[in-house]
């Protein structure tokens, strides 16, 4: 897989909306200078940016990732995986075990770190969720309540609701979670 420019596709995105910066800095209570840094490729976006930016453009998160090559192929290997690794300070990572968006389902895989969360603020998207935790003990924080899963518990999270996951366990967590219609 090649290098993937976030900011040339954040561009991309926007102009195909009709967008200008300030009109996305508007809608994303980001700056102007920064959204020009970002499309630039002079300044990295948090992944919170990303879920705000990608919202305001009506896309799902991962389309920023997204590697024009190949997305045609129905399986996906497991070294060739589409990753999403988080900064610095969050070690964790979302892998893609979908080969595209172009379906009415997507399959991501989370692996999380001990005592990391996905979000400092709980995120929602237009996607309903099921999720299976395979490897340790999670707790997600639902809206205004909270639950903690044991390996082989699921959970379904309905469409728009706030949600966030934090690993409560002392080893790394893995979830596997389908999202319809595809929106991360």
């Amino acid at each position: 897989m090649g290098k993937i420019d976030i900011g040339a596709k954040i561009l991309q995105y926007r102009r195909q909306r009709g967008f200008t910066i300030k009109e996305l800095a508007k809608k994303t209570k980001l700056t102007s200078s920064m959204l020009s840094q970002i499309e630039r490729g002079n300044a990295n976006p948090s992944i919170n940016s990303l879920r705000i930016i990608a919202k305001a453009l009506d896309i799902p998160l991962v389309n920023f990732f997204e590697d024009e090559d190949n997305v045609e192929n129905l399986v996906v290997r497991a070294k060739q995986r589409k990753k999403l690794m988080m900064p610095c300070n969050q070690g964790f990572v979302y892998e893609s075990l979908s080969p595209n968006l172009s379906g009415k389902i997507q399959m991501v895989l989370l692996r999380l770190n001990p005592g990391e969360e996905t979000t400092e603020t709980m995120m929602s998207h237009e996607g309903e969720e099921a999720a299976i935790v395979l490897d340790g003990k999670i707790k997600i924080y639902l809206e205004d309540g909270v639950f903690e899963l044991d390996r082989g518990d699921s959970i379904r999270i309905p469409p728009g609701k706030p949600h966030k996951w934090e690993n409560i366990d002392t080893a790394v967590v893995t979830v596997i979670f389908a999202i319809s219609p595809p929106s991360f």
